[in-house]
């Protein structure tokens, strides 16, 4: 059986304060804020109807996760909040997109990698 770790101590120094150095710069707090919302099903479900059809409204958008309008509307609120998603109101319908091509190939990028992860666990399930 392998191990998964490391059996002795190797520290790259220069890659280590590099690394370091770029996490300052950055926000890793409010990165992992966008991963914690999209970790929610209903929440993946209702960013991957918004990267299908440009834009939905809120009936649509609890239609086709299954979810009551007040739930949806709970969702569809923290995605805005983040950053993930906007809103226009027309008339008396509120409609959603998500708010930049960022997230959408962030959606896209993700179900892709996880179609290729269940196609592979099917492959090699065949070759047992």
């Amino acid at each position: 059986m392998t191990k998964d770790v490391c059996e002795i101590t190797c520290v790259d120094e220069n890659k280590v304060k590099n690394v370091q150095q770029k996490l300052v710069e950055q926000s890793p707090t409010e990165v992992a804020k966008i991963f914690k919302a999209l970790s929610d099903d209903t929440r993946i479900k209702i960013a991957y109807a918004l990267s299908i059809e440009d834009e939905l409204c809120v009936c649509d958008v609890a239609n086709i996760v299954g979810a009551t309008i007040a739930t949806t509307s709970h969702h569809l609120r923290l995605l805005k909040n983040l950053g993930l998603a906007k809103y226009e109101k027309k008339g008396k319908l509120v409609y959603y997109s998500l708010d930049d091509d960022h997230v959408r190939q962030l959606i896209e990028v993700a179900f892709a990698h996880q179609k290729e992860v269940a196609e592979n666990e099917r492959a090699s399930k065949v070759k047992q």
